[in-house]
């Protein structure tokens, strides 16, 4: 909280009452002029304490009508009441006078945005506009002059638009710039007037008159009249940011206009605002859109430009003001957000603004100004105004001028000891262990306080007062002069601050001993006490701490450099030690002196550096390695998200527990930092108080958290087992409602006890010990070592807590045995009700809802997902609204209920009308509004009306049949389309033939029986049993034909009717013997097959028979089956008898027949022939047996894929693979040899695909090869490679490949286990063999021909001399070969040779098969024979060469087999 100390002007003797105050823009200096009826009037300048400045005393002997600052000089304007204006310079402390021009009183005088010019007005409306140099005289003649006729009241200046910059534009001139010259060569840039420089210089403005009209003066000096008014404007505002024009009139009409950039104005707005007229109104501006008026009346009045709002603030009775006091005026600070208005009692009201959060609209109106303690001065208040600076407001009484100076409100507590400033010159002083309470008044403003048992020191910067308690007062003890701003005492050590050291001084003042810091260390001026020791930082972020235990002051710790231990911080604004002086807490300040949100402590034993971040809820905690360097570890404190974007404003240490501490944090608020010295301002909502356990081992550990009591307004401190706050002065008198204990507590201070003390606030020290060590080891999370703490505490409170504590940390069985301690009984019941929650989650929250923390149960169940219990938790808690949300999001399952049950509650309220629609959301209203309106019949009936709803219809029928009212009924009968009830109560009208339309038209079942119960009684027995046809009762319709013989309906009627009556009515024609086709039927659709079959054998009813057989199924009785299958037999009808021997599972006579008489197998006949494997009545032998038995029938018929399938079944593969080579079906061929996988079946497979044409398809050879392998029958595929050989020399000439195949045969076969060896041996030399023929041969054509074509030829000629080449090579290739070297050599009597002998060796050859056409022509055209006809080309098949992938990969498997 802040206090302001007044400051009386130290006026002249000479001068009179006030009349004018003006402060200057930006330096603290006030002028003051003063009216006197014996000198006439005179200016005088003071100094923000009221100080006099010297040689500035301006007297005239006409009184001041005006003054007027320089926007940044300190140059006065000063207009008279005899039009003279005089400029005063206080720093030259020079008078200059402007050229007479005014007769008439000064009104206005205004300078230009930029202070080069001043407006000058009178009461004759005569205008001038004056430019001045730096020292503020006249330079030259006005620039311009405008005579109005009317008493000019207010000038206003409009910004200048942004130009050109003037340095930039003056610097490219002088580079030469062509265009800069010419801008600044005023012929050429068209500025040929007076105001060469106007736009820059900004010398547009508007100016109002008596009259009510409003002038523009543009920057050319022209002038026109722009808006009117209905009578003299008393205010003028000009809206930048909307560029609009805001006048207040004398009748307190409002206008606003529109200003365009030309300077016409358009009006938008006109509205007259209440209050009384007659009296001179002080009206303020606030952030461009609020006005707020001071009109001598008891309420200010404001009026929002941009909502269209107003309302009023008045002053309370309860901080002290009068009632019926009026306010005469008002003045903003926009830094502060303080508004202040001074009243005709002489007191200062002040009303702070409540800071929106971003992105929320947050209070609106009235709400969002809070009344502070007003200061009481003296005599009528006529004029406010704030200073410069945020901290000065002049207040001017009509007697005498003041200046308030805003103080920071000093407090401190130490030692049980709090000291408290009221006013500027009363404390209150309280001694806590005693309960005793002083006020302490001095004769001095007092700047600052410290308190300890023994002495209470208070000084103002100049002095230094202690005072020590005697009996029921306190006494002086000692008073020196000193200027230390800040001041310590240790018992009887009083430790003040001078430049670059500490004195220690008796209470006399006497300095004992000096505690030096070097000019690199700085200045102290932070100073605190915390047990023996004492912590000292100086302006250059540097401190230092002392052990005072000793006679002297001894240095416990180093002198630190802030910026060394925390690179980049800004400053230090606040620092504390702990009770054992292990650690040093220090808030911390940005660059730009706004507060940080960082809090550094500083372990002196460790020599680390741990940083807690408010802002994130990170730890950075460094370690000093070097002096280079330093480690950082990072870790995550605050894992609440509502606990971050905070701000240090306060922090302390307990007094004797070392490791607990506490800070008061404000949230932080972008683009409005909060300032140490308003936090007390601040909204409650937003001050948070956080106490940490600080240990070494476990770091920092949140103890408690929880936002400032409103009552109270500042935290002084902490001491087990309370903190200690400063209280409100409006709350002063409540009690603290946490604080239980009996000791009454000082007003100004409250107190509330720590979280696990509530209860325990007058323990004795064993008990404060035991818990603290359980509040520690509940941060801990060591819920084991916390319950051994207290296990010896009875007190309820203490397991309370503990409880709690369970449900962050989720410790249910802990819980349990704090319940018990409790007595809690009903939640040990909810507990264990809640274990048959599945998720634990859940179950922590029934234990946080006994306890009354919702808010956490609410938290566990959202983070469960069972948003049902929350729908609860909620309902229970009366937060309807909520839990419809929840329902309607995440509860859809019980949305219904929700409705239901706030309508319920709504009902029980008394809210009728709202229950109701939530009674139809929950769509229980056709049973609960009736209810609910049984008494408001009328209501009632419209509402009925209104639903338009059948079921309320039929309801509000039933009641009105109930009332005897029939023809009302049957309308809503009607209505509700309940056709029985409108049959029923036409019946009981006897309006029966009436009710027979409606049943007939509707076909209503219900209907229909009322009806044909009706006609039943009345004999009418057709007309009965048509309506219990139509209502489906066949029964009664049956007993009613066969009570009175209507036969020819009641087969119909059995038909339709269920198999009860269809036995009835089979029953009853086999009784009467006549139409027993008809029982059959009956006995048949009733399915009772056997008395079916039993009375048409007996009956000789051989088509109804047929008929009772196809219904006949697996599960009907094997003896009727096989009775019917003989049927069957005896009739010619086989399939028919082989599907009822299979039903009845004789399988064996079905398989016969289907031999027998030649039927075919079908696929469904195989699969009923099958019998499970499971099945008991067959054994697996015989079973097998069966299915061979089936497969070899299959077989016969051709059905091979069937045989394949059941020799599977049988386990005979070899013969279903038999089978399906017969079938010819490749695909399933290679596809069953695959999963087979038997050395036979591949081989069969292989065999089977040889016979088929492999060389067109290259994937079927592939598989050969493959099965040949796996199967091995590794002289198979040898066999199958010498055809692969002979294919390559036959097909493609490729002698190539054949070698290659005939290779990978003489591998084969040389692997191979052959019966005869010396089969084996012959078969492996001819291999042999061929493979060298086809060698020599491959040599022969490639290699040595290009080596020696000679010896190529050569063996040539031996090869075709070689006996059996025909089985190895081809002869034709030979002598083609042969052909084409002579020809090619040009030996064509060689070639043609070869020709002949070819011819002769193959004479049913074509010789164009070995040697191509052309060469052959070529021959026979050299040697000039006739040519030969051309035989047409080979057609050539696929070659192996292109499936060498296949090939390589089969070689590969016979050398390592399958």
């Amino acid at each position: 909280m802040a206090l302001y100390f007044d400051h009386r002007i130290e006026a002249p003797d000479t001068v009179g009452s006030p009349s004018h105050i003006g402060w200057h823009p930006i330096h603290p200096l006030l002028a003051v002029a003063s009216v006197s009826t014996t000198s006439g009037g005179s200016v005088d300048m003071y100094l923000e304490q009221g100080e006099c400045v010297p040689d500035t005393h301006v007297e005239r002997s006409f009184r001041v009508t005006s003054l007027s600052w320089h926007p940044t000089r300190l140059i006065l304007a000063i207009g008279w009441e005899s039009g003279e204006v005089v400029m005063f310079n206080k720093q030259d402390k020079e008078q200059h006078a402007v050229p007479a021009t005014h007769t008439a009183d000064v009104a206005i005088l205004a300078w230009s945005p930029n202070g080069n010019c001043l407006v000058s007005g009178d009461r004759l409306g005569v205008l001038l506009l004056w430019r001045l140099d730096q020292r503020g005289r006249v330079q030259g003649m006005p620039l311009l002059r405008h005579e109005y006729g009317q008493p000019l009241t207010h000038c206003i200046f409009l910004l200048p638009p942004p130009g050109e910059d003037l340095v930039q534009l003056a610097r490219a001139a002088v580079s030469g710039d062509e265009k800069a010259l010419d801008m600044f060569n005023w012929k050429k840039s068209g500025f040929g007037s007076i105001l060469k420089m106007g736009s820059q210089e900004g010398l547009s403005f508007f100016v109002s008159l008596t009259d009510g009209t409003v002038h523009h003066v543009d920057e050319k000096g022209r002038t026109a009249q722009v808006a009117s008014t209905d009578s003299s404007i008393q205010t003028l505002f000009y809206l930048e940011q909307r560029g609009a024009l805001v006048a207040v009139t004398d009748s307190l009409l409002l206008c606003l206009f529109t200003v365009t950039p030309e300077g016409t104005a358009e009006e938008v707005m006109k509205v007259k605002l209440s209050g009384k007229t007659g009296h001179r109104a002080d009206i303020a501006l606030i952030d461009g859109s609020l006005l707020v008026t001071a009109i001598g009346e008891t309420a200010l009045r404001f009026w929002d430009l941009e909502r269209g709002e107003n309302y009023v603030l008045s002053p309370e009775e309860k901080f002290g003001f009068e009632k019926g006091e009026n306010i005469n005026c008002v003045s903003y600070c926009k830094v502060k957000g303080l508004l202040a208005a001074g009243t005709d009692k002489g007191r200062v009201a002040m009303w702070r603004k409540t800071p929106g959060l971003p992105n929320s609209r947050g209070a609106e109106g009235k709400d969002r100004w809070t009344l502070q303690t007003p200061t009481e001065l003296e005599g009528n208040i006529t004029q406010i105004k704030w200073g410069s600076r945020k901290s000065l407001l002049a207040v001017n009484s009509i007697s005498s001028v003041l200046i308030l100076h805003e103080q920071a409100m000093s407090s401190h507590f130490h030692q049980q000891v709090a000291a408290v400033q009221v006013s500027p010159s009363l404390l209150s002083v309280s001694f806590l262990s005693t309960g005793v309470t002083h006020s302490l008044r001095t004769d001095m403003h007092v700047t600052g306080v410290f308190a300890t048992k023994d002495a209470v020191a208070v000084w103002n910067g100049k002095q230094v007062v202690i005072f020590e308690p005697s009996g029921a007062m306190l006494r002086s003890a000692g008073s020196f002069l000193c200027e230390s701003p800040v001041l310590a005492m240790h018992e009887e050590n009083v430790y003040t601050v001078e430049p670059n050291r500490v004195q220690v001084r008796t209470w006399q003042g006497t300095v004992k001993q000096l505690l030096p810091f070097s000019e690199s260390e700085g200045n102290p001026c932070f100073l605190d006490i915390c047990g023996t020791f004492l912590v000292v930082g100086t302006d250059l972020a540097h401190f230092k701490s002392f052990d005072l235990s000793r006679r002297e002051a001894k240095v416990h710790c180093g002198c630190k450099s802030l910026a060394e231990l925390v690179p980049g911080v800004g400053g230090l604004t606040s620092l504390r030690c702990n009770a054992s002086g292990s650690k040093i807490s220090l808030l911390l300040s940005k660059a730009d002196n706004s507060p940080d949100s960082k809090i550094c402590f500083y372990d002196v034993e460790m020599d680390t550096v741990t940083i807690l971040d408010l802002k994130t809820g990170q730890i950075d905690q460094r370690e000093a390695l070097s002096i280079n360097g330093q480690e950082t570890k990072k870790s995550q404190a605050l894992e609440d998200e509502r606990l971050t974007d905070l701000v240090p404003v306060s922090h302390f240490w307990d007094q004797s527990e070392p490791r607990l501490f506490v800070c008061e944090a404000v949230r932080e608020v972008p683009g409005a930092p909060p300032q140490p010295a308003d936090r007390s301002t601040l909204a409650e909502a937003d001050v948070l108080v956080l106490s940490f356990f600080v240990s070494e081992e476990h770091g920092f550990l949140l103890q408690d958290s929880f936002p400032r009591p409103p009552a109270f307004q500042m935290l002084l401190g902490i001491q087990v087992p309370h903190y200690y706050f400063m209280r409100k002065p409006g709350e002063a008198n409540l009690e603290d409602q946490l604080d239980s204990g009996s000791q009454c507590i000082p007003q100004a201070v409250g107190r509330r006890p720590l979280r696990d003390f509530v209860g325990l606030e007058d323990c004795d020290k064993p008990t404060q010990d035991a818990m603290l060590n359980f509040s520690f080891f509940l941060a801990i999370g060591d819920m084991d070592e916390a319950f051994r703490s207290i296990k010896l505490i009875k007190s309820q409170a203490v397991w309370e807590n503990m409880a709690r504590m369970c449900v962050k940390t989720q410790r249910l069985d802990v819980a349990r045995v704090c319940l018990g301690h409790m007595g809690h009984a009903r939640g040990a019941r909810a507990l264990r009700e809640a274990q048959r929650e599945p998720e634990p989650e859940a179950r922590v929250a029934m234990l946080a809802v006994q306890l009354g923390m919702l808010e956490d149960a609410e938290q566990l169940y959202r983070r469960c997902g069972r948003y049902d219990l929350l729908n609860r938790l909620l309902q229970a808690s009366g937060q309807w609204q909520r839990a419809i949300e929840v329902a309607e999001r995440h509860d859809r399952v019980h949305l219904r209920t929700t409705y239901y049950n706030y309508a319920r509650h709504l009902e029980a309220s008394g809210d009728c009308s709202l229950a109701l629609g939530y009674y139809e959301k929950s769509d229980t209203h056709r049973f609960e509004v009736p209810r609910m309106l049984v008494e408001d019949l009328q209501a009632l009936g419209l509402y009925v009306n209104k639903m338009k709803d059948m079921t309320l219809w039929r309801w509000w029928a039933q009641y009105l049949e109930s009332q005897a009212k029939m023809d009302a009924a049957l309308h809503y009968y009607e209505l509700a389309q309940d056709y029985f009830s409108l049959v029923r109560v036409h019946c009981f009208q006897g309006n029966i033939q009436r009710a027979a339309e409606i049943a007939s038209e509707t076909g209503n079942w219900a209907a229909s029986y009322h009806l044909a119960r009706q006609y039943e009684s009345q004999n009418e027995v057709r007309q009965a049993v048509h309506f219990y046809t139509r209502a489906q009762a066949f029964n009664n319709a049956i007993r009613l034909c066969k009570e009175h013989g209507l036969d020819d309906q009641l087969m119909n009627l059995a038909l339709l009717s269920s198999p009860e009556d269809m036995l009835e009515a089979a029953r009853y024609y086999e009784e009467r013997g006549e139409q027993m086709d008809r029982a059959v039927m009956l006995y048949h659709k009733a399915g009772h097959f056997s008395k079916a079959l039993e009375l048409a054998f007996a009956t000789q009813q051989f088509a109804a028979l047929q008929l009772v057989a196809e219904d006949l199924d697996e599960k009907s009785d094997p003896a009727l089956l096989a009775r019917c299958s003989d049927f069957f037999l005896e009739h010619g009808q086989y399939e028919k008898a082989v599907e009822l021997l299979l039903a009845a599972k004789k399988y064996q006579e079905a398989l016969q027949l289907c031999l027998e008489q030649n039927l075919t197998i079908t696929e469904e006949m195989a699969e009923k022939m099958t019998v499970p494997k499971d099945c008991k009545e067959l054994s697996e032998e015989a079973r097998r047996a069966l299915l061979e038995q089936i497969a070899s029938c299959c077989m016969r018929q051709g059905s091979y894929h069937l045989a394949t399938k059941k020799y599977t079944q049988a386990g005979d593969r070899l013969k279903a693979m038999r089978a399906l080579l017969k079938s010819g079906d490749t695909e399933k061929i290679v596809f069953f040899a695959g999963v087979s996988r038997q050395k036979e079946i591949y081989v069969m497979a292989a065999n089977y695909l040889q016979s088929l044409d492999w060389q067109k398809d290259p994937e079927v050879m592939k598989t050969i090869i493959s099965f040949y392998t796996k199967g091995r029958a590794l002289d198979l595929l040898a066999g199958f490679y010498d055809a692969c050989a002979q294919v390559e020399v036959d097909e493609y000439q490729n002698y190539d490949k054949a070698h290659g195949a005939l290779t990978e045969a003489y591998k084969c076969l040389s692997k191979a286990k052959a019966r005869s060896p010396l089969d084996q041996e012959a078969r492996l030399a001819q291999l042999q063999s061929r493979m060298t023929l086809v060698k020599r041969f491959m040599q022969a054509r490639s290699r040595t021909y290009v080596e020696d074509p000679k010896e190529s030829i050569r063996q040539c000629q031996l090869l075709l001399e070689e006996p059996h080449l025909d089985s190895s090579i081809r002869v034709g290739d030979v002598y083609g070969f042969l052909v084409e070297r002579h020809v090619h050599s040009g030996d064509l009597q060689t070639a043609y040779r070869y020709l002949e002998e070819m011819r002769r060796r193959l004479p049913s050859t074509n010789v164009s098969y070995y040697v191509s056409q052309h060469i052959v022509d070529a021959v026979h055209q050299g040697l000039g024979l006739p040519l030969t006809c051309a035989a047409p080309k080979r057609t050539r098949h696929n070659s192996v060469e292109e499936h060498k992938e296949a090939d390589e990969e089969v070689a590969e498997e016979v050398e390592s087999g399958p």
